[in-house]
C-alpha cells in the first residue's frame, strides 16, 4: 500500500473541487484525480470524510475501511485499495485512493441507464458479486461487509462487477459492533450485536439477486408491496417466477434454466429462517454449474439446428436442381416415346415418379 503526500491529493482533486465528485461513500465523498503511482500517472478515486464527519472528529467509517482492505489480498471482484494520506489527524487529512471505477454503479446500470442490462450480463454481475461475497467470508477471519447493495458495485473499464465501501465492514465476529447497514437490504434477523454472522450479507446479496432480476428497486414506494423481497416471495408462492422477470427485456428461452434457479437461490437468501440461506461458496458453486450447462447444452443446441437449417436448404435447393435435371432429360428422351403429355408438355406419370425418387434420396434430420 502507497503513502500519499496531502498536498498531492489536495492538487489532484482540485482542493477537492465539487465538479470533480464522482460518488458518495458512507463516510464522505468519492473524488476523481490524477495521481502518482508506482513511476505512472494513474487516474484514482480518493475518498474524503464529509465536513460534518471532519467537525466532530470522527474518522472511525474511513479508519475502519483502511483497516479491513489492507488485510485483504488483491482479489479481481474487489475494489481496491492503492493507498492513504500521510494525514495529521489533528487537520483530518487522512483520506484514502482507491482504484478508479468508470462506468458507474450497479444501481445507475439497474435503475438510471434507459437501456437494461441484457439477460447474460444480469447473470455475470450475479456471479462476480457472489465471488466478491465468497472471497470475504473465506477469509480467516472472515470479513462481514453489512452494507451489500447496488450502489456499492462499481464498474471497471471492462464491465467487471466488484463490491466497494467497506465502511461498516467487519473483520471476525466482532459483538461488540452494533446493528449497521441500509435498510431494504438489511437482514431482519440482524437486531442486536450477537446476531451477526456471514447470513446477514447473504440476505442483502439476496435483495441484491431479486433486484438485478426483477429491476426492481429494494424499496419503492410507489408499488405495492413496496419490498420486492415480499413482492417476490409472494409471486413464488403462486408459482408466477417469470411475473418476477425484468418486464423491460424478454427472457430469451435459453435463459430460463439459468434465471429459474438463480431466483430460487435468491428466495433462499432472503429466507426468515437464517439456517436455510445458503453459503456464499454454495451459491458459487451452483451458479458456476448453470453456467456450465447453459454453455454447454443451449449452444451446441443452436449450433446443431444452424447446421440442420443450412442443410435443409442445401437439401431443398438440391431437391430443385435434380428434379429439373431429371425432368429436363425425361422430356428429351422420352417425348417420342409416349405421345401423352402433361402439364407444360412433360410426359404425364412421369414427373411424380421422379420427385418421389428425389426426395427418397435425401435425408433431413
Amino acid at each position: 500500500m502507497e503513502e500519499f503526500e496531502f498536498e498531492e491529493v489536495v492538487k489532484a482533486t482540485e482542493n477537492f473541487n465539487p465538479r470533480r465528485i464522482i460518488g458518495k461513500g458512507s463516510h464522505g465523498m468519492v473524488y476523481k484525480g490524477v495521481v502518482r503511482f508506482k513511476d505512472n500517472n494513474r487516474l484514482v478515486a480518493v475518498k474524503k470524510p464529509s465536513q460534518g464527519l471532519q467537525s466532530l472528529h470522527d474518522n472511525s467509517k474511513l479508519e475502519n475501511e483502511i483497516r479491513v482492505l489492507s488485510s485483504l489480498r488483491e482479489n479481481p471482484h474487489v475494489v481496491n485499495l492503492l493507498g492513504t494520506t500521510r494525514g495529521d489527524d489533528r487537520e483530518n487529512n487522512k483520506v484514502i485512493v482507491m482504484e478508479f471505477m468508470p462506468n458507474g454503479s450497479l444501481h445507475d446500470l439497474l435503475h438510471a441507464n434507459e437501456t437494461p442490462p441484457t439477460w447474460p450480463k444480469r447473470v455475470e454481475i450475479a456471479m462476480q458479486v457472489a465471488r466478491a461475497v465468497q472471497f470475504l467470508h473465506e477469509g480467516k477471519p472472515a470479513v462481514i461487509h453489512r452494507d451489500i447493495k447496488p450502489s456499492n458495485i462499481l464498474f471497471d473499464s471492462h464491465w467487471n462487477a466488484k463490491l466497494a465501501d467497506f465502511g461498516l465492514a467487519v473483520k471476525g465476529v466482532d459483538p461488540v459492533s452494533q446493528p449497521a447497514g441500509t435498510i431494504g437490504y438489511l437482514d431482519p434477523c440482524y437486531t442486536t450485536p450477537d446476531k451477526l454472522s456471514a447470513k446477514n450479507d447473504i440476505f442483502s446479496f439476496g435483495v441484491v439477486l431479486l433486484e438485478i432480476i426483477s429491476g426492481r428497486k429494494a424499496i419503492d414506494v410507489c408499488k405495492t408491496p413496496a419490498s420486492v423481497v415480499e413482492w417476490a416471495i409472494q409471486l413464488m408462492a403462486e408459482q408466477l417466477l417469470k411475473e418476477i422477470c425484468d418486464s423491460r427485456m424478454a427472457l430469451p428461452r435459453y435463459m430460463v434454466g439459468t434465471i429459474t434457479p438463480m431466483l430460487r437461490y435468491a428466495i433462499r437468501c432472503v429466507s426468515e429462517n437464517e439456517d436455510e440461506r445458503p453459503s456464499a461458496t454454495e451459491i458459487v458453486m451452483e451458479m458456476e454449474n448453470w453456467l456450465v450447462k447453459r454453455i454447454k447444452f443451449p449452444i451446441w443446441k443452436c449450433l446443431l439446428n444452424g447446421l440442420v437449417r443450412l442443410k435443409r436448404k442445401k437439401s431443398m435447393k438440391s431437391i430443385v436442381w435434380q428434379t429439373k435435371t431429371r425432368i429436363r432429360c425425361i422430356t428429351d428422351d422420352e417425348e417420342d416415346e409416349d405421345d401423352s403429355v402433361g402439364v407444360g408438355g412433360v410426359p404425364s406419370g412421369k414427373i411424380s415418379m421422379t420427385i418421389r425418387e428425389v426426395l427418397a434420396d435425401v435425408t433431413l434430420e
